[in-house]
């Protein structure tokens, strides 16, 4: 018997249909790759843009900063209103904006504990009582404040053993999600979160008034840079004898040109009876060492975001010694 080749027509047409459509499938994902192939190249290349536009901020933020502290390396003050205002890039093809913002004035976590030796940590009872200050007048309870500031240090302190009121690793490993004390300073203060103690809603109430430093030194606050609405930092300072009235006082009362001294600032009739002890009074400082700049670069339908610190004393003891230099970089809107 033989087949009618009309009887094969209709098979030979679906196998044409069958590879025509697969060719179709096959030709609309590569379509697809490389459209996809091409947005991320845009991107990668958007990116790129952006991080140089911000790498010019911080150049151009740098020698904003030297310029002050070329003019006074024993002072600064905010009389131009150069602090927290937003300057405008000149972008090609973009906006741009960036901020500077004093960032000495906040308390730094790793103040709660002292580096007696290269790499090792002990905890600094001053520092905890300041801490504890601090929270209490934000509004964290007392037993609260008492065992965050007991569980902070310990986070950071190089021993395992539990300070008073404190946690360490056997705490952390009996927890439903178990891990361990660092044992090192904090990297960011979204550290903070994983601290014993430290609840979303606490972690919210102390974000505005804490920070991480790369350093262990005690907190150096700057009264010609602080506005009355950060009282709470100078009311710190000495627990339970200064009234966060008494503090915004302080510095409503600052001269225009800004206070010349940490001694001219405990003279002020708002301390009136209050004598803090040398090393306490220091810490009301008159300049600053650490500064932060905020860039935001707008590139087409993306927005990048940087977060540079700037030590103002380019490692040096003291400012005026050598150009300020970026100490570290965090990109994105953090937590």
């Amino acid at each position: 018997m033989t087949r009618d080749p009309k009887d094969e027509r209709g098979a030979a047409l679906l196998t044409v249909l069958l590879l025509v459509a697969v060719m179709a499938v096959i030709a609309a994902t590569a379509l697809d790759r490389l459209t996809l192939a091409t947005r991320i190249a845009g991107s990668a290349a958007t990116v790129d843009q952006g991080r140089a536009y911000t790498f010019a901020a911080e150049q151009i933020a740098l020698r904003r900063v030297n310029n002050l502290m070329s003019r006074d390396a024993t002072r600064l003050t905010n009389d131009s209103g150069w602090l927290g205002r937003d300057f405008t890039l000149p972008l090609p093809g973009g906006q741009g904006r960036a901020k500077l913002t004093d960032a000495n004035n906040c308390f730094n976590l790793n103040s709660l504990v002292a580096e007696v030796t290269p790499g090792k940590y002990s905890q600094r009872s001053g520092a905890m009582g300041q801490f504890t200050e601090l929270m209490k007048l934000v509004g964290v309870g007392d037993n609260q404040a008492l065992q965050i500031a007991g569980a902070a240090a310990d986070w950071i302190d190089s021993d395992s053993n539990d300070g008073p009121l404190g946690a360490e690793d056997n705490v952390y490993r009996g927890m439903q999600t178990s891990y361990l004390a660092a044992n090192r300073k904090m990297a960011d203060v979204s550290e903070l979160r994983a601290v014993r103690g430290v609840t979303p809603k606490i972690y919210a109430q102390l974000k505005p008034w804490v920070c991480v430093l790369p350093v262990t030194d005690p907190v150096k606050l700057n009264v010609n840079t602080l506005i009355p609405e950060q009282a709470p930092l100078i009311a710190m300072l000495v627990p339970g004898k200064i009234t966060i009235a008494n503090a915004r006082a302080a510095l409503a009362a600052r001269p225009a040109g800004g206070y010349g001294s940490s001694v001219r600032f405990w003279e002020g009739r708002a301390f009136e009876g209050i004598e803090p002890p040398q090393d306490i009074a220091e810490q009301a400082g008159v300049t600053s060492r650490w500064l932060a700049l905020t860039t935001n670069v707008t590139m087409g339908d993306g927005v990048l975001t940087a977060r540079s610190l700037i030590d103002a004393n380019g490692g040096a003891a003291s400012a005026g010694q050598a150009a300020p230099v970026i100490v570290r970089r965090d990109w994105g809107d953090g937590d």
